[in-house]
């Protein structure tokens, strides 16, 4: 009887053991994630929980696409990556949040994708506006950062006006701090003459070294768009449009309603356009305020199109990488745009539903001095014809035709000149694809 009495206080201990072992090894992975991805308990929890269980649990057709998407990795130059760059890689797995809010989206939906970079103020502004854009329950917002911001994320982290799903550019300049795709110490800089100097880069046609800060602008637009309609689960299937917009873009009320009456009326108002704009090509205009429909040249804010014309970018790929300028929508209009044959159109309201309210580029941010504060305002007046869908179905349609601004022709602002750059971004276009990109090597 005394040997039976005193094993069971063993067991008792030997369990308290093991509970404690367990308790303290969770403890110290959520002290990891904590140090790994800041202190804010929405996404701690939303990080352990997905990541434990939803990251490649796809279905037959979806792991057979995963197993297609690492042979195609398997053919294409990627660098090397560093741990947070695993980490933000395996986050862009993640299903999208409030799903228990909105667990049905639109058939026709458009979804919109938000590309940011470090500008909290804005980004709160643009958030703030989405929220209160009639329609936006009904589809999935999707933004995709280049490079992991703390203040950045704790914004996205508080939507709750839809489905939206984070991404992240895993092969950002922003998350390498001592190699390519960011600086390295064997790099050119400025105007150094690599046989000289004994360094690695190649000059752009003005004879200046790639910046890693600039040339993500491009390199982010780029793996976005081959992400967005050829990598994600919950986009690679989408055949309709899919609405671009920025941090620093003030979005109106109004605005998805009139997207969905623009694409809607394209095929027969405008079967020559492109894309449908939510604001004139010109940023610093609000529109002519016509009773019709604008034809012009895409714009850069609130830009909307369907995968057929992905395919027709995604076909000029070597295009688009070569072309020595460090921004995505000059490169599109110098040398893609033009490429196609015929003019490219967008049609557009003549009321503007977007304005674009910085004061600096996309990846000016808050290491910049704070330049894009505004004085910490931003004003935008909202009328109430703002409110609501502004865009008649009977009204013709104005072409612009001749329109100022970069054409074929143009050489380009330079910045992309490096081929580490130029093969990272062909590799960016192959990387959805085993098959390897349409346009030759």
């Amino acid at each position: 009887m005394a040997a039976a009495y005193y094993k069971k206080p063993r067991l008792r201990d030997v369990a308290l053991r093991r509970l404690i072992l367990v308790v303290s090894v969770t403890l110290c992975g959520v002290l990891l994630l904590v140090f790994l991805f800041g202190s804010n308990p929405t996404s701690i929890n939303d990080v352990t929980r997905d990541l434990v269980e939803n990251v490649g649990d796809g279905n037959d057709d979806d792991s057979a696409y995963r197993r297609d998407l690492k042979v195609a990795k398997g053919l294409v130059a990627l660098p090397n990556q560093n741990d947070l760059s695993l980490k933000l890689e395996k986050l862009n797995d993640l299903p999208p949040r409030n799903l228990d809010l909105y667990p049905n989206l639109a058939k026709d939906q458009i979804i919109v994708v938000l590309y940011v970079h470090n500008r909290p103020q804005y980004l709160k502004v643009v958030v703030d506006s989405l929220s209160q854009v009639t329609g936006i329950n009904e589809t999935l917002l999707i933004v995709s950062h280049d490079g992991y911001f703390e203040d950045m994320n704790k914004i996205i982290d508080g939507i709750r006006f839809c489905q939206v799903k984070q991404i992240f550019a895993p092969y950002s300049p922003h998350l390498f701090l001592d190699s390519f795709p960011g600086v390295s110490a064997r790099d050119c800089k400025d105007k150094d003459v690599a046989s000289q100097k004994h360094c690695e880069g190649n000059p752009d046609q003005y004879g200046n070294h790639r910046s890693p800060r600039i040339v993500s602008l491009k390199h982010h637009w780029w793996w976005m768009m081959n992400t967005v309609w050829d990598g994600l689960r919950e986009t690679r299937k989408h055949e309709g449009h899919i609405l671009f917009i920025e941090e620093d873009h003030f979005i109106y009320p109004n605005a998805y309603r009139n997207l969905q009456i623009l694409t809607s009326l394209k095929p027969e108002k405008c079967p020559d356009c492109y894309a449908a704009n939510l604001a004139p090509s010109d940023v610093n205009s609000r529109g002519e305020g016509w009773a019709s429909l604008i034809a012009e040249r895409m714009g850069n804010v609130g830009y909307a199109f369907n995968r057929t014309v992905w395919k027709k970018i995604h076909n000029k790929a070597r295009e688009f990488c070569f072309f020595d300028d460090y921004n995505w929508d000059i490169t599109m209009w110098a040398t893609v745009y033009p490429s196609f044959g015929s003019p490219v159109y967008s049609l557009r309201g003549s009321r503007t539903s977007a304005v674009h309210f910085g004061r600096c580029g996309l990846h000016q941010g808050q290491g910049e001095k704070k330049v894009c504060m505004d004085n910490g305002m931003v004003n935008i007046h909202v009328e109430d014809a703002d409110k609501v869908p502004n865009i008649a179905s009977d009204w013709s349609v104005h072409i612009y035709k001749n329109q100022p601004g970069y054409k074929a022709g143009f050489k380009g602002w330079g910045g992309w000149g490096d081929d580490r750059d130029r093969h990272l971004c062909l590799s960016f276009s192959n990387m959805y694809r085993s098959t390897g990109t349409s346009s030759p090597m």
